[in-house]
């Protein structure tokens, strides 16, 4: 494999990067590997162009980052249980999937590191992912307002959008995808509201808007005011990076550290992606 040509190409401000120069058909000989993790450690998202792949090469360049997730309440592929079509059809008018700021699956009690998502039909407008970087929102805190969330830990329950009657459940014309609500979504575990990366060791805010349903010890109200607040500085633009998809691109993120959401804007366009996830540990403060 010819290695000279591999290319990290940062965005603006270093948070998200385009990696150029490789083929992840193939396993990467562990030089390579690692010269590809440090970039994901560096900068939290990276993009991977022109890289057509099999469910058995997507799912080969997966396990090279670690074991599979456990992802619930969407119906995989039926020959591949660790596959998800994330599919909106041409005449749907439901909400895209995933249109709201979160990391994934933060309700579990170890939620997955990374998800990588591969592009199979990308509609010739709209259909971009918006990312934010926790690591920035964290830092861009007052030391006073960091030394008082440090130590609080925030409720994650899957209930809104998952639960028997959460937003799903009650949602009609989905057509591209089968979501499997259920009352084990109402289940909840908490997390450190500050987490701290296990690779980079640096801290971010580890809350979301659809998951994040309030913070322990505090009531309702307290918990709204509290978490409003973040979820709007999280997600200012100073912490945003646009990222726009082409055919044959892989695009992975590391859900630690940061949050997504995708946007619409092709109603009439099919789009259908391939997603998998990676194994995470229990947050730590």
């Amino acid at each position: 494999m010819e290695t000279l040509t591999l290319e990290v190409k940062a965005e603006a401000g270093g948070f998200g990067a385009r990696v150029t120069g490789l083929d992840i058909s193939r396993p990467l000989p562990p030089s390579v590997l690692e010269t590809v993790k440090a970039a994901f450690a560096a900068h939290s998202v990276l993009s991977f162009p022109g890289q057509p792949l099999t469910h058995d090469q997507l799912e080969g360049f997966t396990r090279q980052w670690g074991d599979y997730g456990w992802d619930p309440y969407v119906a995989p592929l039926a020959d591949r249980p660790h596959i998800l079509e994330v599919r909106r059809d041409a005449n749907e008018t439901t909400s895209p999937f995933g249109g709201a700021w979160h990391s994934d699956w933060s309700f579990q009690e170890t939620p997955p590191a990374i998800t990588l998502l591969h592009a199979k039909v990308i509609p010739p407008v709209g259909g971009d992912t918006l990312y934010a970087d926790g690591y920035r929102a964290w830092a861009a805190l007052s030391p006073t307002f960091q030394a008082m969330i440090a130590p609080l830990r925030a409720v994650h329950s899957a209930s809104r959008p998952y639960g028997a009657t959460g937003f799903y459940a009650r949602e009609e014309g989905r057509t591209g995808m089968q979501i499997l609500p259920s009352v084990e979504a109402d289940k909840a575990y908490t997390h450190p509201l500050v987490r701290t990366h296990p690779v980079t060791g640096r801290k971010a805010l580890f809350v979301n808007p659809v998951y994040a349903v309030g913070v322990e010890g505090m009531t309702e109200p307290e918990s709204a005011a509290l978490l409003g607040f973040l979820f709007k500085h999280m997600t200012d633009e100073r912490f945003v990076y646009r990222h726009r998809w082409a055919a044959n691109m892989l695009t992975m993120w590391d859900n630690r550290c940061c949050l997504h959401n995708a946007t619409g804007g092709y109603d009439g366009h099919e789009r259908v992606l391939h997603r998998t996830t990676v194994a995470g540990d229990a947050p730590r403060a």
